[in-house]
């Protein structure tokens, strides 16, 4: 809609803001021609959440109306954080005070804004549900402290990814928020440089100066809490760590440094903790989770551990204190083996998701496939299993089809092990299987490709990822008799092979025409491999970072080989 400049009249001491439309052909068009007049703010309101985000900000700019609107829909609201914006954050805010997602970004070479910015947030905006700080490196411990200091009633969700501040703001927060239930930290240098540890004003000494095991501080607390009246119950004791512990479901420590300093954060949380994810952190978290979940039954469901230190300790340190585990993620962890998967399996029967990536930079020893058959043994709700690295067998496969009925989806990826008998095995067995995902298994061909197109009847997608043996040919022919299949595959590498280029386009010509016949005509078969080769590549779904990179990369050598052609033959 194209309106320009609004007018206004009164009707009932109310005043209506009529926008002029400009048609196409004609000139201007009665204002009781705006259809929005009619809609109810609320739904204008909904309008503009369909749009992008310039779209809206030029909305904004009709009509008063249209401001106004704008102004009380807009639920998320993302800004540079430069240190330009701190004079005008307090207009700005209290313009869209009904936003209950904020986030500000700043890059960390840029000052960003101050600590008086942030600590007027709360008074602007009382909805506000979740904030995001990324590269606010000029907010100290002291903004923190005064933005906590309000005590945002409805903050649940706190993100923040390299900023300045250290354990003195974070421990503020997380004594004066009481609906704080996600806390993200990534690359806080400062947090990893002080001896600070978080959650300490929670828990008073639980890190003695070594960084070793719990001291009896907090037991002194109890203590104390008892002797000031001998007829309190058990009950009052167990209220009162409660009242002192927080009450976060989702705790995502990445990129940091010093895992005992999160000691104090964990423990505290571990009454209440659902997910928790930890990424390329640096520490021994065998002791981490030792320390925090020992001797305590916790509702853990979701544990993600990517490069990581870690061993069988803290698998044994989760299958304890974590019945109620669902999703369990290893990725890149240094020392887990067979056995620590092995109780997993003995302590965590109600387990949904297994992903688990084996590959070691040592090459030390990692699990294998006796630790996924005692998961397939004792997990009978297994719905999700990504395996990469491990050597599967049929056993083990056998005991997945067995005892896990409803697996739906499965990825085998980097393992020599996976061949065209376990992929007819899988075909016949894995009645269930909804997704399969077979990534870099060279060993995979044509006869397994065709055993799966012939079972797995509930299967609605086929992913093939740099497995040599698998062509386009292959894909279109499967795709054409099971039209209901969604096939991806990876040709990243096929795309440069000359050979394997005529031999792809004369198979799909002949698929295509319907016959077999060989061309002898030079000319018409090189431009019958070209059409081919551009077909093949409209129906190949590439989902690999890497095979894009190179492509990109020999698609511009070639350019820059043809650009220099010319110039060579004219100096010669």
């Amino acid at each position: 809609m194209g309106q320009s400049s609004s007018s206004c009249s009164c009707n009932n001491g109310h005043e209506i803001y009529r926008p002029v439309i400009i048609g196409k052909n004609s000139g201007d068009i009665d204002g009781d021609d705006d259809l929005t007049l009619s809609l109810p703010d609320e739904c204008l309101g909904s309008v503009f959440g369909k749009l992008g985000c310039l779209d809206r900000n030029s909305c904004s700019l009709v009509c008063k109306r249209w401001k106004c609107v704008d102004s009380k829909s807009r639920n998320r609201l993302v800004l540079l954080a430069r240190s330009e914006l701190s004079p005008c954050l307090p207009s700005l805010l209290s313009r869209f005070n009904t936003v209950s997602v904020l986030s500000l970004k700043c890059s960390r070479k840029l000052f960003s804004i101050d600590d008086a910015a942030l600590s007027r947030i709360p008074i602007f905006l009382p909805f506000l549900k979740k904030l995001k700080l990324k590269g606010c490196i000029h907010i100290s411990d002291d903004g923190l402290h005064a933005f906590s200091l309000h005590h945002p009633p409805l903050l649940t969700k706190l993100s923040f990814a390299s900023c300045g501040f250290g354990a003195k703001g974070l421990n503020s927060l997380l004594s004066n928020c009481p609906s704080l239930q996600d806390l993200t930290l990534k690359r806080l240098r400062k947090l990893d440089a002080t001896s600070s540890t978080p959650a300490s004003s929670l828990w008073p000494g639980a890190l003695n100066v070594d960084g070793g095991d719990v001291s009896n501080d907090h037991h002194n607390n109890i203590n104390a809490v008892v002797a000031g009246d001998a007829n309190k119950k058990e009950k009052d004791v167990h209220n009162y760590y409660y009242k002192r512990s927080l009450r976060l479901e989702r705790l995502c420590l990445k990129d940091l440094h010093n895992a005992r300093l999160f000691i104090p954060l964990i423990l505290s949380a571990s009454a209440s903790i659902k997910t928790l994810i930890v990424c390329r952190s640096s520490g021994n978290w065998d002791r981490v989770l030792e320390t925090s979940l020992h001797g305590k039954t916790t509702s853990i469901s979701e544990i993600q551990m990517e490069n990581v230190q870690m061993g069988d300790a803290g698998l044994l340190a989760i299958s304890s204190s974590c019945p109620d585990l669902q999703l369990l993620y290893l990725s890149r962890t240094t020392d887990c083996t067979d056995d620590g998967l092995s109780a997993i399996a003995n302590s965590c029967r109600k387990l949904r998701k297994l992903h688990i990536d084996a590959w070691s930079r040592f090459g030390s020893r990692t699990i294998g496939d006796d630790g996924v058959f005692s998961i397939a043994n004792k997990c009978s709700q297994l719905q999700e299993v990504v395996l990469m690295g491990i050597p599967i067998a049929i056993p083990s496969l056998n005991a997945l089809a067995s005892n896990c009925p409803g697996l739906e989806r499965m990825a085998l990826c980097n393992t020599d092990s996976v061949q065209d008998s376990e992929m007819a095995f899988i075909a016949a067995k894995f009645l269930a299987l909804k997704k399969l995902c077979i990534k870099n298994c060279p060993n995979v061909s044509k006869s397994g490709i065709e055993a799966v197109g012939r079972g797995c009847p509930n299967l609605v997608k086929l992913k093939v990822k740099r497995c040599k043996g698998v062509t386009q040919a292959m894909v279109s022919r499967l795709r054409f008799q099971r039209s209901s299949l969604v096939v991806s595959l990876d040709a990243g590498s096929m795309l440069f092979d000359s050979g394997g280029i005529s031999l792809l386009a004369s198979a799909v010509n002949e698929e295509e025409q319907g016959t077999a016949t060989a061309m002898t005509n030079t000319n018409s078969t090189r431009s019958a491999a070209a059409a081919a080769t551009t077909v093949a590549a409209t129906h190949v779904i590439c989902s690999s970072r890497g095979a894009l990179l190179l492509r990109s990369k020999f698609e511009s050598a070639l350019q820059l080989g043809r650009r220099r052609r010319p110039t060579e033959d004219n100096a010669s």
